[in-house]
């Protein structure tokens, strides 16, 4: 498994990212390059930003239940998986944009370092530690760097 909390990873992770070009498609999926992006986005806004509202109490008992043992694990995404509402983008996007906000937050991520995460309280799941943090972050991008093909 990548660790995103490792700068020589993180440094592969952005070569990937790097490789990707405005007019890349998908291996698999119905996602632009730059939508794809902008969902990437997405986990680390839900993290650094105030953008995404809190899932209601009941919803966090259902995404704990049944969805965090699916994104914690270090068991790859399938293909084709179901998006959850919020990771779904429906508006324009710019590829230069999204890719230099995705590397911007990959960067801090692991310049935070896995203390800062351990424990960590995130949005939908409740408290993580280090590994399901890492696990969480590293699978989704790993996921749709593949789709592109890097």
């Amino acid at each position: 498994m990548i660790n995103v909390f490792n700068k020589k990873d993180v440094d592969e992770l952005i070569g990937r990212i790097n490789k990707l070009k405005a007019d890349s498609q998908p291996n698999w999926g119905t996602m632009s390059v730059e939508k794809m992006l902008a969902h990437c986005n997405v986990t680390y806004e839900m993290v650094y930003d105030s953008k995404h509202p809190r899932p209601s109490g009941f919803m966090r008992f259902v995404l704990r239940l049944i969805v965090k043992p699916t994104v914690v694990n270090n068991v790859p995404y399938k293909q084709n998986l179901k998006t959850a509402p919020a990771f779904i983008i429906s508006d324009e996007r710019n590829f230069e944009i999204e890719k230099s906000r995705l590397i911007d937050y990959i960067v801090k991520t692991c310049e935070l370092g896995e203390n800062f995460f351990d424990g960590k309280e995130s949005l939908s799941f409740g408290k993580l530690n280090k590994f399901e943090w890492n696990n969480m972050f590293a699978k989704h991008l790993d996921h749709h760097l593949r789709q592109f093909g890097v």
